[in-house]
């Protein structure tokens, strides 16, 4: 299954790389160089945008700590909204 996951915080990271470690393909974006550079390492693909996490995914799970941030990623200008395809499913 091709998973899309925003949020690599405290709780969302470590999800993240459980579904790597399950065999998943997943997609992820961050503001944090860092988190990108070790999610990349361990076979993530890493994008710019939540559009583009949502459109090379089948499932997006964020992990967001309140209502803007979710918001935002969601019905922004490049939010997962704009990504979505038919048969998309979105969880929080």
């Amino acid at each position: 299954m091709k998973i899309g996951f925003i949020g690599l915080g405290i709780m969302g990271r470590p999800m993240a790389h459980n579904l790597l470690k399950a065999g998943h393909a997943l997609t992820v974006t961050t503001s944090s160089e860092a988190k990108a550079a070790e999610f990349a390492e361990a076979g993530a693909a890493v994008v710019a945008t939540p559009r583009e996490v949502a459109a090379a995914s089948e499932v997006v799970i964020t992990m967001l700590p309140n209502t803007p941030d979710v918001r935002e990623v969601a019905l922004g200008e490049d939010g997962i909204a704009a990504g979505a395809s038919e048969g998309w499913c979105w969880s929080t």
